[in-house]
């Protein structure tokens, strides 16, 4: 019962790895507020899901996650590429709730709040990864070939366009850098792993539904980023364990679940003030949240 209780918390920690350290791609490295990321994980989770209850294999489910999230990154960043800041962060929150309303309400497709239920299990090369141990060690490899994938672009020449888009746009684009292309690229890599994850999520819960999508959903992903520190894919993994694992004390001391819902959020909101106040750049962060 505890180990089944174990491996089902990494496997949350390994999903939530690759969606955080996709989302400090676009917010720590590219320097753009992005509150959208939500939304590709949804997208992704509603695409594998969607293609593998249609008799289409998982892998091309989880590829055309990560690809169709990456093109709606794209369609988010056209429109948001002038935009900063308070601005940008309104207008990729807009992209968010009207992808959750397109969820919500598509009945025809996406059942809805029916949700999609019986989602199968990941099929690969006729492995079934039915077992949660299996599926713990799918999402580890998946989580490390992320990890890796964005280390490399972080450290590549054009990381360093980002880091300099982030720091100082007007003297990159001096420069001769393109800030609309390296912010497209940024936005739509983070999207794909976004989807990624969503995949991941959709195939391990079997059932999903807007509400696992809400924008309330957003605040533990941001609270890792901004824990983790900005500019910092260690400190974002170490924080995704951190966050994953501090309100998990609450199940065993009887509260009622619709108190423990409540005090998640309760116990994130106050570990941001703590970070916030004591440590500005978060555990491992690079540069200050501004």
């Amino acid at each position: 019962m505890i180990e089944a209780y174990i491996i089902h918390l990494l496997i949350l920690i390994g999903i939530y790895i690759i969606l955080s350290i996709s989302l400090q791609l676009s917010i720590g490295f590219t320097g753009s507020f992005n509150l959208g990321h939500i939304a590709f994980f949804c997208i992704g989770a509603y695409v594998s899901a969607l293609l593998t209850l249609n008799g289409y294999p998982f892998l091309l489910g989880l590829a055309l996650a990560g690809i169709i999230s990456a093109i709606f990154g794209v369609v988010l960043a056209i429109p948001t590429n002038k935009l900063k800041g308070d601005y940008l962060a309104l207008a990729t929150l807009g992209f968010s709730f009207v992808v959750y309303a397109i969820a919500l309400n598509w009945m025809e497709l996406t059942r809805g709040p029916l949700g999609l239920p019986g989602i199968p299990k990941p099929d690969i090369l006729g492995i079934v990864f039915s077992d949660n141990s299996m599926f713990l060690i799918l999402t580890l490899v998946i989580a490390v070939i992320s990890y890796l994938a964005i280390k490399r672009i972080t450290i590549s020449p054009f990381g360093r366009v980002l880091g300099a888009m982030r720091d100082d746009e007007l003297a990159a684009r001096t420069l001769g850098k393109s800030a609309f292309k390296a912010k497209t690229i940024s936005l739509a890599t983070a999207a794909f792993f976004a989807g990624i994850a969503g995949s991941l999520y959709a195939h391990y819960i079997t059932f999903i539904d807007p509400s696992s999508f809400a924008f309330m959903q957003l605040i533990p992903l941001l609270a890792i980023v901004i824990i983790g520190g900005l500019a910092s894919l260690e400190g974002t993994i170490i924080a995704a364990i951190i966050i994953i694992l501090l309100p998990e004390p609450l199940r065993f001391i009887g509260f009622p679940s619709s108190v423990v819902g409540p005090a998640r959020q309760i116990i994130y909101a106050l570990l941001l003030l703590a970070i916030l106040l004591l440590r500005p750049k978060g555990i491992m962060g690079k540069i200050k949240l501004e």
